[in-house]
């Protein structure tokens, strides 16, 4: 079984999204739950603009700070994984 080994970092910031994945659990599985997790938020704030719970003016602001909280996504799958490869591990802490 292939096993990953996350950085702190990451793991703090998934812990905040309520993740926490495991040695064996794929970087592929995990970035792809904190999409789902973003994109169900940015959905949510889109219905409240829409519903008129949050002003146009502040719209952009809010999505960019959304943005900001899920910065482990600005990294690709393969970045993800090069990051969590046990092997490459070291240059990374």
């Amino acid at each position: 079984m292939e096993t990953f080994s996350y950085p702190v970092d990451f793991l703090s910031a998934l812990l905040t999204f309520g993740l926490a994945p495991r040695e064996t659990t794929s970087p592929a599985v995990v970035r792809g739950a904190l999409n789902d997790l973003y994109r169900f938020e940015l959905r949510r704030m889109r219905d409240r603009l829409r519903a008129g719970q949050i002003a146009a003016a502040d719209y952009h602001g809010l999505v960019v700070a959304l943005r900001k909280r899920y910065w482990p996504l600005s990294l690709t799958l393969d970045a993800w994984q090069r990051i969590c490869d046990p092997a490459e591990a070291h240059k990374f802490r």
